[in-house]
Formats: C-alpha cells, sequence, structure tokens
C-alpha cells in the first residue's frame, strides 16, 4: 500500500472520529428541548394543540384559540331610554345560530375613538325562564348610567335566542357566543375595539375565565360569584343551586358530558385532558386584569372558588383583586350591590 493511500485511509478515520463528536454534543442532554426544561412548565407543554385530534378537543383552550371570530351587530329596535342611555334590542350571528342581545349606548358626544363596552355575560337561569330585558336589569342600568356600552348578549338556547342551551362547563358554546359578541363590538362604528371587557356572574364565571383564556389580550374581566376555574374545584365544593333544571339522561348535553367522563375520568389536574379545557392552565397567558367580587355567605357557589383563583393568580404578573363581603348572598343584593357597582366601574374605566 502506497504513501497516499495510507493517508487517505487514515484521514478518513480522523473525519469520522470528529464527526462522532460533533454528533454526541449535538444531542446532550443541555441541548435536548424535550428535557426537564420543558417539564418543569407545564403551561408552555399543554398551550399547544395536541397534533393528534382527541375525542372534544373542540371544547380546548387550545383549539379554541385557532378558531374565526367574526361577528356583527344586526338590526337594533329602540326598546326604552333615559337621561344616560338608549336600549335597543339586537342580535348577532354566532355559529349560524341567532343569538339575541340588550344593546345600551351612552348619550352624549363619544370619545374620538369610541365608547369603551362590556359584554354582560349572565348567570344560569333556566333557559325557558330567561327574559331579555328583565333579567339582570338593575346591573346593567348600573353600569350603562356610568358611560359604558353593555351589550348584554343572551346565551344560545336561553330566552329566544336559537340553539340548545348546552351548559357551560362541558361544551365551548358560550365561549363561542361570548367571543362572537366580542368580535361584533369590536366591528361595531360607535366602539373603541380596544377598549372592550368581559362582566360574568354564577356560571358566567367559568364562560369568562375560558373566554380570556382564548382571548388574552381583553384588557379587563370582571366576574361576580363565579364558580368552576381548575375543574377540581367544582369537586372540592359542588354548586348548590335549588333553581337548576338537569337535562334529562337523554339528551345531548347529558350525554355528552357522561361520554367525556368514560373517555377522560373525572377532573383530573395531571390528565393533559383537563389540563387543555381548565382556565387556570393559561393564567400566565393574560395580558388584562381581572376583579372578583364574592359574599361570604353565598349558599349558591362558594366562595371558596374565588379564593382558589385568587391564590393562582398570586403567583402571576395578572392585576388581580378579590373584593369580598360579609353579606350579600349569591346576587350580592342590599348594601353590598351598590359597593360592588361602584367598584366594577372603578375598575372598567381603569383598565379600558
Amino acid at each position: 500500500m502506497g504513501f497516499f493511500q495510507k493517508k487517505k485511509i487514515w484521514l478518513g478515520v480522523l473525519a469520522v472520529f470528529v464527526f462522532s463528536i460533533i454528533l454526541v454534543k449535538s444531542y446532550s442532554p443541555k441541548n435536548n428541548i424535550s428535557g426537564p426544561s420543558l417539564e418543569r412548565n407545564p403551561i408552555v407543554q399543554i398551550a399547544q394543540p395536541s397534533p393528534t385530534p382527541f375525542p372534544f378537543q373542540e371544547i380546548t383552550i387550545p383549539y379554541l384559540r385557532q378558531r374565526i371570530y367574526d361577528g356583527s351587530l344586526g338590526e337594533s329596535q329602540k326598546n326604552y331610554e333615559n337621561q344616560s342611555y338608549t336600549a335597543f334590542l339586537t342580535s348577532y350571528s354566532s355559529d349560524g345560530l341567532k343569538i339575541n342581545g340588550l344593546l345600551t349606548q351612552p348619550k352624549g358626544q363619544a370619545p374620538p375613538e369610541g365608547w369603551p363596552a362590556i359584554v354582560f355575560i349572565h348567570g344560569y337561569i333556566p333557559p325557558r325562564q330567561y327574559q331579555t330585558i328583565q333579567n339582570y336589569y338593575d346591573y346593567v342600568d348600573y353600569l350603562a348610567r356610568n358611560g359604558l356600552v353593555v351589550f348584554k348578549i343572551d346565551l344560545r338556547g336561553n330566552g329566544s335566542s336559537e340553539g340548545e342551551a348546552g351548559g357551560a362547563y362541558y361544551s365551548a358554546d358560550y365561549v363561542v357566543d361570548v367571543l362572537n359578541a366580542y368580535s361584533a363590538l369590536q366591528n361595531s362604528s360607535f366602539v373603541n375595539p380596544k377598549a372592550i371587557g368581559l362582566w360574568g356572574h354564577s356560571m358566567a364565571g367559568n364562560v369568562v375565565m375560558r373566554s380570556f383564556a382564548v382571548k388574552p389580550e381583553i384588557p379587563a374581566v370582571v366576574i361576580w360569584a363565579g364558580a368552576v376555574y381548575s375543574y377540581t374545584d367544582m369537586q372540592e365544593f359542588g354548586i348548590n343551586d335549588a333553581s337548576y333544571q338537569p337535562p334529562g339522561t337523554s339528551s345531548e348535553r347529558a350525554r355528552r358530558r357522561q361520554k367525556i367522563r368514560d373517555i377522560h375520568g373525572e377532573p383530573n389536574a395531571d390528565h393533559f385532558f383537563w389540563q387543555q379545557i381548565a382556565p387556570t392552565s393559561f393564567l400566565n397567558d393574560l395580558k388584562g386584569a381581572i376583579q372578583i367580587h364574592h359574599a361570604i355567605n353565598d349558599p349558591v357557589v362558594n366562595i371558596g372558588y374565588s379564593r382558589n383563583l385568587i391564590s393562582l393568580l398570586d403567583k402571576t404578573n395578572v392585576p388581580h383583586e378579590l373584593q369580598e363581603y360579609s353579606s350579600g348572598g349569591h346576587n350580592l343584593s342590599g348594601s353590598a350591590f351598590n359597593e360592588a357597582m361602584d367598584k366594577t366601574v372603578e375598575f372598567f374605566k381603569k383598565y379600558l
């Protein structure tokens, strides 16, 4: 074997040796993106939609973030007015359904960028008993008299809104209704598209927080006596609502809820599915501020729901506050009502 042949062989061996060293270093643990650094941050892991579809993926936060919300207000019919605002009955489309609502518009000269606005989400009322104008009248009136556009939507299946009242906790329907209403206000000519907040009561606490998780840039959120944020909190506190009319076991709503449990089990903080539907898994994404109101003597929704949520928010950079009341019950009635409303208005004016 000649000198040049031996030289070529040794150069080849050397090249293989160097390449092996580079390859080993490139796959060392400190450079492996699937290593412990991601395991310490479960929010980053679950915030990414799964590439493989799984049952009921459509109700998860990552899936809802990929949807398009493009609502617009329908024809408006004047219903009543006072010195501060005019109220209209109107509607918008959500999933092809006609969703009704009460819309208030302040009187006077609008700011150059448009009025600040609130999508107002009602709590549980037996859907057939729900009435657009009557229910929550005092709440809407108080907000509307303070220079805010208020859009109190009748969630699908409630009152004369089209569709089935599928419930809040095991469906995305109400979240979709809220975000389409939000879009409808953004697309209107009299609202500041960057100054729209959410207000919700009771059951709507869950709907509001999931809507917030889907659209983290919402600037301000207020919840009164809300329930169910981590889903394991429902197991801890329950809900004691004598007005609740559970669906029959043969209804689509009941079948869906049972099928979710059959496939994914009971709510579990360590299970990927329950992580992806719980808004508490996405608190670090939120850009806006949260204010929560709750009476200690609430007989329907335990104040523990709100306290648990606040304890989780304490670990984030999200501006938040909890206003507790010694009386007022589930609706924060009596003396607590005016105090809670004053603080709500102040909060919205600060952040919208």
